[in-house]
């Protein structure tokens, strides 16, 4: 657990070493298959960068430390989790008069632990994919709320890999 503390604050000061962008803090209750609950605290870094060819296009990079944890009636369990993940953003449209944006990424991510909630996922390096609806509100849209879904994997490098499933209900605000 300390090398996983250790490796977070690593991947969030060295973003923080860059003067030009927006930072954002993020807080997420995150819902699993079954009865697997947690939560994923992040730090997001917005380069201010833009692609020429592509300027409908936002670029972030998160950083986060997730803390999952499983109950059921004759297994307790729990995992804590680092990734870092580029994301996209692309506006969609409003929606009662806020910003509506469809997110996608693909990250890395270190578990804790391999064996969780009755599964055996091989590895503790995981792909972390992500694809939601994120939502802008506030002065400046520099709140959000977003809804996503995560999938944790190995991308088949290693037998079994039955990948982890998630939903997170997020809310982030910008500084």
């Amino acid at each position: 657990m300390k090398k996983l503390l250790a490796i977070f604050f690593i991947f969030v000061l060295v973003p923080n070493l860059v003067k030009a962008g927006d930072h954002a803090a993020s807080a997420a209750y995150i819902q699993g298959e079954g009865d697997v609950q947690g939560i994923k605290l992040a730090y997001q870094y917005y380069p201010d960068y833009q692609i020429e060819a592509l300027p409908l296009l936002e670029l972030y990079f998160e950083t986060s430390i997730n803390f999952w944890r499983y109950n059921d009636p004759v297994e307790t369990d729990g995992n804590a989790v680092i990734a870092f993940s580029p994301a996209i953003l692309y506006p969609l449209g409003t929606v009662f008069n806020h910003n509506v944006e469809l997110e996608f990424g693909i990250g890395l991510s270190l578990l804790d632990d391999t064996k969780f909630a009755g599964k055996d996922v091989s590895t503790h390096y995981q792909f972390e994919d992500r694809i939601g609806f994120v939502t802008k509100f506030g002065k400046d849209n520099k709140q959000s709320v977003s809804l996503r879904y995560l999938h944790y994997s190995n991308g088949g490098f290693k037998s079994p890999n039955p990948g982890l499933d998630f939903i997170s209900l997020t809310y982030a605000e910008r500084f």
